[in-house]
């Protein structure tokens, strides 16, 4: 296919000319945020009409292969990586390191928590750098002292030295899960994140615990990872357009480096992230205790060492599988079923916790069975990508991103089998609320602009699609863009 013959010239910083507006062309506005300052991905059109960039379906298909090479191998293999670190110190327990560093008491249980504490204390001031700062190159730096920090706890002698380098490294780690995320919303569309989600969250499932290659790792993505669409080296300037065009319809944009107070007020005052965030706390409650002492509830079965670090091999397998099955379901079903995705992918996890909860002791093969019923909730997890989905606004979604990851970062295992049933049946109820919540939005929302979706004139659904054009890039949050629609 040929090359569009539009100007392909970058637009010059528009001036306001009214709140909310920027002229940049007779006939034609971008529909901004209330402070001012667009998205990124306006600086390659010069006006709302532009975006709507010829595409080819086979070059777009090209394109996004292309996309994925440039991505997801080096989140999928960070992505290892980062569970390893989560569950090194399970395999260190089965290897003696009780006994080798003299922990008594709570120490050991204390250990795990630290990691989080440094996660908690990060979790904030990582978002807003991850705004701030090129996410490729910022990213590359904290996997870099990620694997430095997991190296360095190999040489602690006592429960003090490791606990601080458990808090250093988990102050490193607190980029991960919400660079990706914003990695990801940059470069796909929003039917597309779940998949990709899944894709790189697969090597949850398949990871290696190797901590020097993590550092190296951390400078390959240093190098290699794109900043964004916008900046990418490797895309011509016609597949940066496409690009950028596919994001459209998610009106969420791409990226925006300003710091907008607003968003952040607004983000506090969303019923979303509150909810956000107790999903991903109920499911800490769970997945904490599991990635911690998995390896001792398998050995509590009465297996020696090297069985139990083998019967984690299935384990992962099925996370793996879990979690592809998930994604791919979720792509052929129609819209709107990712909540229902989520509950079903939960129903193995509640079983499995009552499973732990009253089958007997001697019953081993049972209780495995039981354990490894707790894989899929990964799965769910990744259709956390309702986040990414249903947050528009660059500020107001690093905010949501660290509060989504504050709750998650705060596992705990001595509250015991009946608080991950208690956590889980508790999640459901918050996901059923949460879909009956959006949908309700979506329907407020058509029913405002005089949208009846069966039966609508065409005119009035085309003159809707034209006006995606001028507020899909202009950092507008959700509840500021009439035009944006919640994904359940």
């Amino acid at each position: 296919m040929a090359k569009s013959t539009r100007s392909a010239s970058p637009a010059i910083n528009p001036s306001p000319t009214s709140p909310g507006d920027v002229e940049l062309a007779p006939h034609h506005k971008w529909k901004i945020s209330a402070t001012g300052g667009g998205d990124t991905a306006m600086a390659l059109f010069n006006s709302p009409t532009d975006v709507r960039e010829a595409i080819n379906p086979d070059e777009e298909r090209k394109l996004v292969r292309k996309i994925d090479w440039m991505i997801l191998p080096y989140l999928s293999v960070c992505y290892a990586f980062f569970y390893i670190d989560k569950t090194t110190l399970s395999y260190a327990a089965i290897f003696n390191i009780r006994q080798d560093l003299n922990l008594v008491g709570t120490e050991y249980s204390w250990l795990s928590s630290i990691f989080y504490f440094g996660f908690l204390a990060w979790a904030f001031p990582i978002n807003f750098l991850l705004q701030r700062f090129p996410i490729g190159k910022y990213l590359g730096v904290n996997i870099f002292m990620w694997g430095f920090f997991l190296m360095l706890q190999a040489c602690a002698r006592n429960f003090a030295e490791l606990a601080a380098l458990r808090a250093l490294s988990g102050a490193a780690e607190a980029c991960a899960d919400p660079a990706f995320m914003l990695i990801t919303s940059m470069w796909y569309t929003r039917r597309q994140q779940p998949i990709k989600i899944g894709l790189w969250y697969t090597a949850n499932g398949v990871g290696v615990a190797l901590g020097a290659l993590c550092c190296i790792w951390g400078v390959v993505m240093f190098f290699l990872v794109p900043d964004s669409p916008v900046t990418a080296k490797r895309l011509t300037l016609h597949e940066k357009r496409i690009a950028v065009e596919r994001l459209r319809e998610n009106q969420t944009g791409v990226e925006n480096k300003t710091l907008k107070p607003y968003q952040i007020k607004e983000a506090f005052l969303d019923y979303k992230l509150y909810m956000f965030f107790l999903i991903a706390l109920m499911q800490s409650i769970v997945n904490g205790g599991i990635s911690n002492f998995g390896t001792i509830i398998i050995k509590g079965f009465g297996f020696s060492t090297l069985v139990t670090t083998l019967m984690q091999i299935p384990y992962g397998v099925l996370i793996a599988i879990s979690i592809l099955v998930c994604v791919f379901l979720n792509d052929r079903l129609p819209p709107n079923n990712r909540c229902v995705m989520i509950i079903i992918f939960l129903l193995p996890n509640i079983a499995g916790a009552f499973g732990l909860r009253f089958v007997p002791f001697d019953q081993r093969v049972g209780r495995l069975i039981c354990y490894y019923l707790t894989g899929p909730i990964n799965a769910s997890f990744v259709l956390l990508s309702l986040q990414t989905a249903n947050i528009a606004g660059h500020t107001k979604k690093v905010v949501t991103n660290a509060m989504l990851f504050l709750g998650y970062c705060s596992p705990t295992y001595s509250l015991g089998i009946w608080s991950m049933i208690f956590a889980h049946l508790l999640e459901v109820a918050i996901v059923f609320v949460l879909r009956f919540l959006l949908k309700r939005n979506n329907g407020k929302r058509d029913a405002m602009q005089g949208i009846d979706r069966s039966q609508t004139d065409r005119e009035i659904l085309e003159e809707y699609e034209r006006d995606l054009d001028s507020s899909a890039f202009g950092d507008l949050t959700d509840r500021e863009n009439l035009n944006f629609r919640y994904i359940y």
